[in-house]
């Protein structure tokens, strides 16, 4: 048989992170906010059975939330990002053959007969509940387009228990005629709109349409698409993340800031951030891009200015980088206005075994440079983010996130390990 690509998705990913910790919140309705707390970015399917819809203003949903018990929690990115390390690890007991798609997703190759198949799915979805306590769905398909979209029915139609083969279902034809073709992996909002004018509304539809077609409607990528929804492999595992060509740290602060100090500060932190992000992947930036703004919804004075400054020589340095990221700062700062928002982008990425130093630089200097924020990355990554950080980024931070309703970091902080009670 040939393979067959399985797409292992967490359910309701953030907020089963929280009730992983807290077991009374296992027949509750739970929400998870924004940075901020602003809007609601995840739902448990109570809170949807509530009527809880996404991306919708926390405050909008005040009355629905205090009418149905729904427990509210901000955004704790530490422990998802933990928590999704862990399921991947667990994952890869599987599959010497993976793909992380994204935080809660991941792609793996299976081989075997169809009853084999639905077995190993099962087992991997009772390994991964019982060693990280995360509930998934697994779409099963001869391509990862397939894969996708098995995996959507296995979450929405309870008899499939979580699980959806359709490798060599007879009956694949039936779900793609119930798949939207805006629900299509790689057919995006504009591409749905398009097909629609052109009476093509579901999955099959699409599938036998012509591929002359197809490539002058959708192009090439489109395709691709439409070969895999027949059953032919087009798009391939990728093993390795690609490494970002920029990488971007932006807040919007607890509170609005005057301060120069306190701007300032927060992006000397939002620095160390993309610092850290680009070294991650072993590369090293040669330019820092820097914005400012006001909040647009307060009837006042608006700014908002960007501005990109050349480095010398690319860099993974946070105090090189904060530098420079100061004087870009000084190049657009205002007096007079309240900053509701501030970013930091690091582009021109290389990698850093390829940075060509200037004939000034000093090869040794610039080895220890790199021990430094090896060693710094490895006490941060062991002890918690932030253990180790510069005094640039300030320590008070009165601008920082407003988190009301965080959880503990219970897998990455010994002060906030959870405690056994007899």
């Amino acid at each position: 048989m040939d393979t067959v690509f399985a797409l292992v998705d967490c359910n309701n990913f953030y907020a089963s992170c929280e009730r992983v910790f807290d077991p009374r919140l296992a027949k509750l309705p739970v929400v998870v906010l924004s940075n901020n707390d602003g809007c609601i970015i995840a739902r448990s399917n109570e809170a949807k059975a509530a009527g809880i819809r996404m991306g919708e203003p926390f405050f909008e949903q005040q009355d629905l939330i205090d009418r149905h018990n729904i427990q509210v929690f901000s955004a704790n990115f530490t422990l998802y990002g933990d928590m999704s390390n862990r399921v991947m690890e667990t994952l890869k007991q599987f599959s010497p053959q993976m793909e992380i798609y994204s935080i809660d997703e991941a792609f793996l190759t299976l081989s075997g007969t169809t009853g084999d198949l639905e077995s190993c799915a099962r087992e991997i979805r009772r390994t991964v509940r019982k060693w990280t306590g995360i509930p998934v769905s697994i779409g099963l398909g001869l391509t990862k387009t397939l894969a996708k979209a098995a995996n959507r029915f296995a979450k929405r139609i309870p008899e499939c228990d979580g699980i959806l083969d359709l490798s060599l279902n007879p009956a694949v034809d039936d779900y793609l005629e119930q798949l939207e073709v805006g629900d299509i992996w790689g057919v995006g909002f504009r591409y749905a709109k398009l097909l629609n004018r052109h009476g093509i509304h579901n999955a099959l539809q699409l599938a036998t349409r012509p591929d002359a077609w197809i490539k002058k409607n959708m192009t090439v990528t489109g395709l691709r698409t439409v070969t895999e929804l027949r059953g032919t492999t087009c798009i391939r595992l990728e093993h390795f993340a690609r490494p970002k060509k920029a990488v971007l740290t932006s807040r919007s602060f607890g509170q609005l800031i005057r301060d120069r100090t306190q701007l300032s500060q927060a992006v000397a932190e939002f620095t160390a951030a993309s610092a850290e992000k680009v070294r991650r992947q072993r590369s090293a930036a040669a330019f820092v891009h820097v914005f400012i703004e006001t909040s647009s919804f307060r009837d006042e004075s608006q700014y908002r200015n960007f501005v990109t400054v050349g480095l010398p020589t690319a860099t993974g340095h946070t105090p090189v980088l904060i530098k420079y990221a100061g004087r870009a700062l000084e190049k657009i700062f205002k007096t007079g206005y309240n900053y509701k928002r501030a970013g930091v982008m690091l582009s021109g990425l290389v990698p850093d075994s390829q940075v060509q130093l200037d004939l000034e630089s000093d090869q040794k200097k610039h080895r220890q440079k790199q021990a430094i924020m090896q060693a710094v990355d490895k006490i941060n990554l062991s002890q918690g983010r932030n253990t180790v950080f510069y005094a640039a980024q300030g320590v008070d931070k009165p601008w920082k996130m407003r988190q009301l309703k965080l959880s503990p970091r219970y897998t990455t902080s010994w002060a906030d390990l959870p405690v056994a009670k007899a």
